[in-house]
């Protein structure tokens, strides 16, 4: 049978706006739903215009959607989501029907996801650098973000590991907003930097909604690569293997020595010939590291 899905207007007196992080699971529940779920469906509209997305019907979930495997029906009718992406943002529609008739009004929810995001990958963060954190807020788009959000007493900002809200006037932060549904954060990353949060909340009226973290993890990797450059000199010579047949991948830190002068070896090629591994021997000012332990010493 053909059943026609219209999505009315956005301000409904039962409309249910529910706030949710990337990567969290959601529950949107049905408020119009009759018992066992067997008249139960859901839709889905990302835009006001958008074309309309079957994800329940009666009771059944559909299988041709995109995010059909992360969906399921709970006992109550509601919608369960996991591990939210920022493409889920939308308006969802739950819709009872008998006998191809509709019964009762729309149970509808509005999802906004909060996502944040960084300038670099983790693999490329290392202490020195600057790093811009992208917070934003994804919303359904019936009207402008910044008219939605003033509308709603809805305030978006970043905070420290204590909770505080970072301003504007910090030294060492930069924070910008283009518009009211995007905040971001600029700032140059110290050593002490590593493993600390970075929290984006979104409050309505004053009341904590949801937020989002970024945890950086300083690369050592990048940060070698970003303090050398190109003053590094690499040499190599045979070095004695412990085992011909394995060669051991954990890396071994030893106590530098005296001087400005170090050495750090990093593991790169391996050839079994006459029962030797090379190794690359990179010159660098601090400590020393040896990444192999089959490394003994040139001598032996």
């Amino acid at each position: 049978s053909l059943r026609c899905y219209c999505v009315s207007g956005l301000s409904g007196l039962d409309d249910v706006h529910v706030f949710i992080s990337s990567g969290e699971n959601v529950r949107l529940s049905c408020n119009n739903a009759l018992p066992d779920c067997k008249s139960t469906t859901w839709i889905y509209n990302r835009f006001s215009h958008s074309e309309t997305v079957e994800l329940i019907r009666l009771g059944i979930k559909k299988t041709d959607t995109e995010s059909h495997k992360r969906l399921s029906l709970e006992s109550d009718c509601s919608l369960n989501i996991k591990k939210i992406t920022k493409e889920d943002y939308g308006f969802y529609t739950c819709r009872q029907f008998v006998n191809d008739q509709q019964q009762g009004t729309d149970a509808r929810v509005f999802l906004h996801v909060l996502h944040v995001s960084s300038s670099f990958s983790q693999t490329e963060i290392s202490a020195g650098r600057s790093v811009t954190l992208f917070c934003q807020l994804y919303s359904y788009e019936r009207v402008s973000c910044d008219y939605w959000i003033r509308s709603k007493g809805i305030d978006l900002f970043w905070v420290n590991q204590a909770g505080f809200k970072l301003k504007r006037s910090d030294s060492r932060y930069q924070i910008s907003a283009p518009d009211h549904c995007i905040i971001t954060l600029n700032t140059t990353l110290l050593n002490e930097d590593h493993n600390r949060e970075w929290r984006c909340n979104i409050t309505q009226r004053n009341q904590l909604k949801t937020s989002a973290t970024y945890t950086v993890k300083i690369s050592d990797d990048a940060s070698e690569r970003s303090s050398s450059g190109a003053s590094d000199s690499a040499i190599q010579f045979p070095v004695n293997s412990l085992n011909s047949e394995t060669t051991s991948r954990e890396s071994i830190a030893a106590a530098p020595t005296q001087g400005s002068s170090s050495i750090s070896l990093s593991h790169t090629h391996t050839h079994q010939n006459q029962n030797e591994l090379y190794c690359q021997v990179c010159l660098h000012i601090r400590g020393i590291c040896f990444r192999d332990r089959s490394f003994h010493s040139a001598t032996e």
